[in-house]
């Protein structure tokens, strides 16, 4: 069964493998999806992200999930050299990180309760458990950045996450903390690999700001793999992204 919702400004499909009975799950996900983005939103005027901006929140009163962003956001600053941060022009904005940190947060939902074969996808980031429904790998396809209808490629997962991060997606919210008027053109799409869907989605974020050396800083992360692709249209992937690559013919989703 499988459901979806508009939030956080995009679409969420969150699909579960197998018999369902109750199918209050769904809410269930959905309602961790909203909160998130009532806390974390920097564009609702009561969310804690807007609220910190505006100095009417101390910071020693900040929740405990903003507190564990903060920490998450620092260690992602020092493991990418200062390519990632949650601050631009003197203004807050952590939607860098939060947004594959609540579909972590989903899928460990649907971990805990016992789900065993999912698949949860926001605005084309994936996590991933188990198999399909009809008991194979769960199926990613990447997007061709220059006709993003067409897919270029297949993954096959059965669990981890696929986050990509790209100019006719994303690109234009990310920027390059070290150069300001860095236009950010040298690569129209870079797709990460990850045991989970936070590791995947936060270096995809900080490997796009680095350029065409990002296919590079991925290949030094552990248990993380890649697959850029240029301005120019070259390709380069990782050295192990072929143990996720479909030689099969089943649609995929596409990612």
């Amino acid at each position: 069964m499988r459901k979806h919702a508009l939030i956080m400004g995009m679409p969420i499909l969150v699909e579960i493998a197998g018999a369902i009975e109750d199918d209050a799950v769904f809410d269930r996900v959905f309602t961790l999806f909203r909160n998130v983005d009532e806390q974390f939103s920097p564009f609702k005027p009561q969310s804690e992200v807007a609220r910190l901006n505006l100095r009417e929140l101390d910071w020693d009163a900040l929740s405990p999930e903003m507190r564990e962003v903060l920490a998450l956001a620092s260690e992602t600053t020092r493991q990418t050299d200062g390519y990632f941060s949650v601050m631009h022009d003197g203004v807050f904005n952590p939607s860098g990180l939060v947004k594959g940190w609540a579909i972590h947060r989903a899928a460990s939902l649907l971990s805990n309760e016992g789900w065993r074969d999912f698949y949860v996808d926001a605005g084309g980031d994936v996590a991933v458990a188990g198999r399909n429904g009809e008991g194979e790998a769960w199926r990613i396809g990447i997007r061709n950045p220059f006709e993003p209808d067409r897919i270029v490629k297949v993954l096959t997962l059965t669990t981890g996450g696929v986050a990509t991060s790209a100019l006719y997606e994303r690109g234009r919210h990310i920027y390059n903390p070290h150069q300001a008027d860095d236009l950010l053109n040298q690569v129209a799409s870079l797709t990460v690999v990850g045991e989970n869907i936070f590791e995947a989605d936060r270096f995809a974020t900080a490997a796009f700001a680095m350029g065409r050396a990002g296919i590079d800083f991925i290949e030094t992360r552990t248990a993380c793999e890649g697959y850029q692709i240029n301005s120019d249209g070259r390709a380069v992937m990782t050295s192990g992204l072929g143990a996720y690559v479909s030689k099969g013919e089943a649609s995929p989703q596409p990612a």
